[in-house]
């Protein structure tokens, strides 16, 4: 099979297409024909040498999220069959013409998707069912913040918590994006060149603040998130681009019994990820398209790796790259 792999750490340009032996499915596993892969920032910080792939996983071919059919079922699999069209989220292996999949975290394509669009699907949700309604604990009526609004996470979030009966705030960094973020369903989206996020939650919510924040970025923004949880609030790492060491006031926390945590849910194990899939296909699988949609910016052929990196890195992007196979 054709597959992209990382040829040494370092830039986009290390992306190099190359042959690999097609991979065989385990007992509890199926073989996905892949049609379309989803571009993710941990397939950058792995491709810099920074996010080794698990024992599991090809530990040079980068993709967290696939869509295709399946070809070959393990001898445990009964969920699936071959011929079914399915996306899955695995812990390599997904810039392939082929990749193998645990049954447990694949979940039929909605209907009337294409490849492209379901393959945009299962790391974003994933991440944020964990996240914002199982670690979050989200509510019905509560307001959460996400930073980074019109990435691949935030315009999940912004649908899957409008849909579960929430108001969503977000952050992002243009005019353009900014007003994507509100026509998806945000309740109210700041651009944080030209606002303080904090000044704008507080002003949007009547000083109140929000139950959950929603945070991959690190750094000095721990302080304000902190600020702005109302008693019993949130705060829910994913990542920390802008630094991994923040600023916390220990006595607020105490005082509003403030909960700050976080998680990596590529580490986790199957039966883990099973849980998420199957909220996801009793929860939200049925609101596709209807009421949630996918947000494709870019499709490149897996030719094109290279060029799909080098647009998620300048963070031009609103919603999903996707590679076609």
């Amino acid at each position: 099979m054709k597959a992209i792999h990382i040829s040494l750490p370092g830039g986009p340009e290390v992306l190099q297409l190359t042959e690999r032996e097609k991979p065989k499915a385990k007992a509890d596993q199926v073989l996905i024909k892949i049609k379309a892969a989803g571009i993710n920032r941990p397939d950058v910080l792995q491709r810099k040498g920074g996010y080794p792939a698990p024992k599991d996983a090809p530990a040079d071919i980068p993709g967290l999220e696939v869509a295709g059919v399946i070809e070959e079922v393990g001898e445990n699999v009964t969920s699936f069959k071959p011929g079914d069209r399915v996306c899955a989220l695995i812990s390599g292996g997904g810039y392939a013409e082929y990749t193998v999949a645990p049954s447990l975290q694949c979940l039929p394509i909605p209907h009337k998707l294409s490849f492209e669009e379901a393959a945009s699907l299962p790391e974003t949700f994933f991440t944020v069912w964990n996240n914002i309604f199982d670690i979050g604990q989200f509510k019905p009526g509560e307001t959460v913040l996400v930073h980074g609004g019109s990435s691949g996470i935030g315009v999940a979030a912004i649908q899957m918590v409008k849909a579960m009966g929430g108001n969503i705030i977000v952050t992002a960094g243009n005019t353009a994006k900014c007003q994507t973020c509100e026509k998806l369903g945000a309740d109210l989206a700041i651009n944080y060149r030209e606002e303080d996020f904090e000044s704008g939650v507080n002003s949007h919510t009547a000083g109140k603040g929000v139950d959950i924040v929603l945070d991959m970025i690190g750094g000095n923004y721990t302080e304000k998130n902190v600020r702005i949880l109302k008693s019993k609030g949130r705060l829910v790492m994913i990542n920390a681009m802008n630094g991994k060491r923040g600023t916390i006031d220990l006595l607020r926390v105490m005082s509003n019994q403030l909960v700050v945590t976080g998680s990596t849910l590529r580490p986790r194990p199957e039966a883990y990820k099973g849980s998420i899939a199957k909220n996801l296909l009793q929860h939200v699988w049925p609101l596709i398209p209807s009421q949630i949609q996918p947000v494709i910016y870019q499709t490149f052929p897996l030719a094109e790796a290279e060029a799909a990196h080098r647009l998620m890195e300048s963070s031009e992007h609103i919603g999903k790259i996707i590679l076609t196979i």
